[in-house]
């Protein structure tokens, strides 16, 4: 359940929020209550005179940021929202998601709530867009001009250097154009965004949206990475666990991502299997049913990593039970499939025994990989998704 508040005012509804100024502020915050005031202060100095705006707060705070904001818009000559979430779905990159879907404007920026993005090169970045007629214009901390100054000690630096060589890695012709994809702060303009397919783990959204909803044409300015005005960072080694498994979450984006990364995953259910084999083995347990129990090892292997890096979005349809039930009967009907395959292909096809289990393996590899997408992960129904959202419930204040 959201609340959502339009500050000064009065009680309004949704559709009778002020007017859209030439761009949309969003601003993600967590716990950012010292640092809002000073933001607003920047974005009343910088961005008015030359630009109209509103600015929209997405709030998962726990602390009294909303209250802040809300006394802090009184001296604001700019309609300021915030818009509470109970719920953060997503972390920071949910929150922008909502802020993508509630803006108004032609053009919306997305920016930091700690103050490290400069509110003064918001009317550049619109600019920028507009000469250029990009859909997404991206400040770059990596292009001659910019600087990631604010970086605080060489660890977060290495840190985002080589998360930003990783996704460059992996999606080059996505990122191409993008020098800096792990930037928080960018212009995109409404029209070039479908938030519905967007789906944020953690707080790398440009990534989310360059990979999933890439404008066609994209362009960057420099910027100066500032020093955090108040607080410390919200970065954390298990926000570091959820980037890595959304980068494997949208390389498996494709069919035949998911494909070839099913068999990768395969593949290292060996070591489990191998490893129970050989204890059962050595404890003096018959070859047959250690080889059976050995297995399930490595089918136990396969469903976690499956779970985490390959279905990720499609998990919620049914029990994690039902799921691991229906994946393990699968993966033994391999088995007891593969047997009776191999004879087919030595008999009728006249296949010798090594490429007969070869064929044997593609073809039972290809139908687990169909009937586990199939009937254990099915994507979500348009209805579910709309129940899902219906429970969503906003109040302007």
């Amino acid at each position: 359940m959201s609340q959502e508040y339009t500050v000064p005012g009065e009680v309004v509804e949704t559709a009778e929020i002020p007017e859209p100024g030439a761009v949309t502020i969003v601003v993600p915050t967590f716990n950012e209550s010292a640092n809002v005031r000073q933001l607003l202060r920047q974005i009343t100095e910088a961005v008015p005179a030359r630009l109209p705006c509103e600015v929209l707060f997405v709030d998962d705070s726990t602390d009294d940021t909303p209250q802040v904001i809300e006394k802090a818009a009184q001296d604001c000559p700019f309609p300021v929202t915030v818009l509470h979430r109970e719920e953060a779905v997503g972390g920071l990159g949910g929150a922008v998601v909502e802020g993508l879907k509630a803006a108004t404007s032609d053009w919306i920026v997305v920016m930091d709530g700690d103050c490290q993005h400069p509110p003064s090169l918001v009317p550049d970045l619109v600019a920028t867009g507009e000469r250029a007629g990009a859909g997404l214009v991206v400040a770059s901390r990596y292009i001659k001009g910019g600087s990631r100054a604010g970086l605080a000690g060489s660890y977060r630096v290495a840190v985002s250097r080589g998360a930003t060589w990783l996704t460059k890695a992996l999606f080059p012709r996505r990122l191409h154009g993008i020098s800096d994809p792990m930037s928080g702060f960018f212009a995109i303009r409404r029209s070039a965004v479908t938030a519905e397919v967007l789906q944020p783990l953690g707080y790398k959204i440009l990534l989310e949206l360059a990979v999933r909803s890439r404008p066609r044409t994209v362009t960057e300015v420099p910027f100066v990475f500032q020093d955090r005005f108040a607080g410390e960072s919200k970065s954390t080694a298990q926000e570091g666990m959820r980037f890595l498994r959304h980068l494997a979450g949208l390389r498996a984006a494709s069919p035949v991502a998911r494909m070839v990364g099913f068999g990768l995953i395969g593949l290292t259910g060996f070591v489990p299997n191998l490893l129970g084999l050989w204890a059962l083995t050595a404890l003096g347990m018959h070859y047959v049913p250690a080889e059976i129990l050995a297995n399930q090892l490595g089918v136990a292997w396969n469903f976690v990593l499956i779970e985490h890096l390959l279905f990720r979005e499609r998990r919620r349809h049914r029990r994690w039970w039902d799921r691991a039930g229906r994946f393990a009967l699968l993966a033994n009907a391999d088995l007891v499939l593969r047997i009776p395959l191999i004879a087919l292909f030595v008999h009728q096809l006249h296949l010798g025994v090594l490429s007969a289990t070869a064929l044997a393996l593609v073809t039972t590899f290809v139908l687990r990989f169909v009937a586990t997408e199939a009937l254990v992960y099915l994507p979500r129904r348009a209805r579910e998704e709309s129940a899902r959202g219906g429970r969503t419930a906003r109040r302007a204040v």
